[in-house]
């Protein structure tokens, strides 16, 4: 059986240009979950689960409200907020493999019934356990869609909340590109992207993925701390911790696509 949700293979690419260079490229694989398909991708797969364990799965309590509320009904009451709807929403994430996730990034595309793309929330998660979701209207049918939001939520020591995120999106269809330009008042400081191909979601191309890159959400976390470590011996400034007022927040970013500089960058 064919599924609307699939696994996209890539790399996710992060460029520091300033003020010390510091570059990283990691091998990973996303899932691609239609919301709608949840229930029936728990009962085709055998490798798969939803809220449950499994070798692989998705668990509501990890994204939106932190609780086991429906993924999908959550995603439209955050659409509400920018005076949108959706009749079609799909989440592009990492899975638990074994019990374990860590998202440092979830995106959600949002269809009309008609197809068109209506909006894209970006739900940022750090390692303090909070989370902010922007949600950004799509009001065009340009490829790549380009948005911009303020930064809200402190996610590396190494960078100030006074940044501007300038996103380019390449949809998921055959490929998908998630590229975020971070700029502060002095320019271009940070450029990471996810780009991936699909592949057919199955119990088999799941198997492939495990033994490919086996045990990836642990090594994701192991990453981003190794990472910090060979910062800090650059002798990258560090920015305290401020906690958020409260874990969970989010807010609608008017998109305005800013200096169009930045986004050539992104796509290049």
């Amino acid at each position: 059986m064919s599924f609307r949700s699939a696994i996209f293979r890539g790399k996710v690419v992060h460029r520091r240009h300033r003020p010390r260079k510091h570059a990283l490229d990691y091998r990973v694989f996303s899932l691609l979950i239609d919301l709608d398909e949840l229930p029936l991708l728990a009962r085709q797969l055998k490798l798969f689960a939803h809220n449950r364990f499994s070798l692989f799965s998705v668990h509501d309590r990890d994204h939106g409200a932190l609780d086991d509320g429906d993924l999908k009904a959550w995603a439209l009451s955050e659409l509400e907020k920018a005076g949108r709807r959706a009749s079609r929403v799909e989440m592009l994430c990492y899975p638990r493999i074994l019990g374990y996730v860590f998202n440092p990034l979830t995106v959600y595309f949002c269809y009309r019934e008609d197809g068109r793309l209506t909006a894209i929330l970006y739900e940022v998660c750090n390692t303090f356990r909070e989370r902010f979701t922007y949600i950004i209207p799509v009001d065009d049918e340009d490829r790549p869609v380009r948005q911009t939001a303020d930064k809200q939520l402190y996610v590396s020591p190494f960078i100030p909340m006074e940044c501007t995120y300038h996103f380019t999106i390449r949809p998921p269809e055959e490929n998908v590109t998630i590229s975020i330009n971070e700029t502060d008042a002095d320019g271009a400081l940070l450029f990471a992207s996810f780009s991936g191909r699909r592949e057919a979601l199955s119990d088999r191309a799941l198997a492939r993925a495990f033994f490919s890159y086996p045990l990836m959400t642990v090594k994701i976390i192991a990453g981003i701390h190794f990472e910090a470590l060979k910062m800090i011996l650059k002798g990258m400034p560090v920015f305290r911790h401020r906690p958020s007022e409260s874990r969970i927040q989010s807010a609608v970013a008017d998109g305005a696509t800013g200096d169009e500089n930045y986004h050539e960058q992104a796509s290049s």
